[in-house]
């Protein structure tokens, strides 16, 4: 089925710079406060118990919000969306980095939620719809999957250097040159493509159930973390998130204009992706929350010295997503990228499981974070253009939104599952050892140790599984080539008609 050729925007390449731009203050952002939080703990005299606020009013906000935040982009218009989810994020921040008590604080960070989940699904659709040339697409996404995957990195790296030389306020006063600047070039420099909003109305009682059952969600892992798996809050806020989401499900399969078109999610390439994404997510959030107390607690890193310490694996995905995802994205297929870029992270993430009190920088480490880097910088680049090829433009926003829920909903998965598992096997070998203890001292960090020793082993199982899903469900062809596997195996797309692009999914 031919398709009309869209006029290309020779400011394309320029929107790019800002888009990306933007993308890189929301992702930096999930970590960068994570360095600078005890410093604003004690600043602000936050309890221990109410520390967590800090990250999780964030996160209940934007994984929450982020369906709402993808159909508002493509209700009201993606650049719209775009430059007011910049502002608002600049004026939360302010806020933030002003505050003056708890209550003040953990308010900012619901509105730098709220207006993350306008911003990140906004830009990712603004791509989607700016690129459609295959080549072009490749090396775009290529840049922006290096910025998905390295920004919470550099976020580890920055956060330390203003922490150490400044203080815990300016993690917050820094989003705002971003902002002003993506929010001005945005404005200046894009062009959305005409006839590729959706006018439908907005689907209220989908947004409810969506944003109730995603908040249940992360919100129950955050709980588990704390109060334990079996705990009565915990198991009631599983509970209340399947009912919900199920309930959600039902309502977008009956609704005229929905919130989520099950379209979008029924192709098994893009389930592939967001489940594959999700998945890698999970052990990503692991190994940053681990290596980051282990260079600090154990290996006595400052803060600066320890985002310094990420820099290889930035490196490696900025070179995993440009030079090799980039350049065969349009020669081989997906899945013959992500499945190995997730098996090569795996064995990085393998290498790591190695560490000890006096395990060298660059004889372990360092090769494991190259791996690492060089792993999830391949196989991020074609998984974002993948998540939002094939759909119309009028649905680009809320599948760009579910590549964010994915990710959103991974690391909140992560960070309690793997941190659950570190302290029970923490606790484990700290009885276990008690007795023929040395120093208790000693006892404590060869214990820590071994708890992150064992997440990180769980971690490696998680991304071979995100492998091996990507490799079974995602059989798109490459781009510019016809795939007969996937045209058979997906007879369902067929029966869409217009719903959506013909195979190959990535062809535009």
């Amino acid at each position: 089925m031919p398709e009309t050729v869209p006029t290309v925007d020779p400011r394309r390449w320029k929107a790019l710079i800002f888009i990306a731009l933007a993308q890189l203050m929301v992702v930096l952002d999930a970590t960068i406060v994570n360095i600078a939080l005890p410093s604003a703990q004690k600043d602000l005299g936050i309890t221990d118990a109410n520390r967590q606020w800090v990250i999780t009013a964030y996160a209940l906000a934007f994984g929450g919000l982020l369906l709402f935040g993808g159909r508002v982009a493509d209700l009201w218009g993606r650049k719209r969306t775009f430059i007011t989810g910049l502002a608002g994020f600049a004026l939360a921040s302010a806020l933030g980095g002003a505050a003056a008590n708890e209550g003040v604080l953990l308010g900012a960070r619901a509105l730098q939620g709220f207006f993350g989940a306008l911003l990140a699904p906004s830009a990712l659709s603004l791509l989607a719809v700016t690129f459609t040339e295959a080549r072009e697409r490749a090396k775009a996404f290529g840049i922006f999957g290096a910025i998905a995957g390295g920004g919470g990195a550099v976020g580890l790296i920055l956060g330390g250097v203003l922490t150490e030389y400044m203080n815990w306020r300016w993690t917050f006063f820094v989003n705002i040159p971003f902002a002003v600047v993506a929010a001005t070039g945005a404005y200046l420099v894009i062009r959305e493509p005409a006839g590729s909003r959706n006018p439908s109305r907005l689907d209220i009682p989908g947004v409810v159930l969506a944003t109730l059952g995603l908040v249940s969600l992360v919100y129950g892992f955050t709980r588990a973390e704390s109060d334990g798996w079996l705990a009565g809050p915990t198991l009631g806020l599983f509970a209340a998130a399947a009912v919900l989401l199920l309930a959600f499900v039902l309502v977008e399969s009956k609704v005229k204009a929905p919130l989520l078109p099950l379209r979008v999610v029924a192709d098994r390439n893009r389930a592939g992706v967001y489940a594959s994404l999700g998945l890698a997510v999970i052990g990503m959030f692991g190994l940053f929350l681990f290596l980051t107390y282990y260079l600090q607690i154990v290996k006595h890193y400052t803060p600066v010295e320890t985002g310094l310490a990420f820099l290889p694996m930035v490196a490696g995905m900025i070179t995993g997503s440009t030079q090799i995802g980039a350049r065969l994205m349009t020669r081989i297929r997906p899945r013959l990228l992500m499945a190995p870029g997730f098996v090569v992270a795996a064995t990085g993430m393998l290498v790591l499981t190695q560490i000890d009190l006096d395990t060298s920088y660059p004889a372990l480490i360092l090769p494991g974070f190259l791996l690492m880097g060089l792993g999830m910088g391949t196989a991020f680049m074609p998984a974002m253009s993948l998540a939002t090829h094939g759909v119309q433009p009028r649905d680009a926003g809320v599948a760009s939104a579910m590549v964010n829920t994915s990710q959103q909903v991974g690391g909140a998965i992560g960070t309690a599952l793997l941190n659950t598992i570190a302290a029970s096997a923490t606790t484990a070998y700290a009885t276990s050892h008690a007795a023929g203890a040395r120093s208790r001292d000693l006892l404590k960090l060869q214990s820590m140790v071994h708890g992150y020793s064992t997440a990180i082993w769980w971690a490696v199982g998680i991304l071979l599984l995100a492998g091996a899903i990507a490799f079974t469900l995602i059989n798109t062809g490459r781009p510019g080539a016809g795939s007969p596997a996937a045209s058979s195996a997906d007879g369902e797309r067929a029966a869409e008609g217009a719903d959506e692009v013909p195979v190959p999914v990535m062809a535009h």
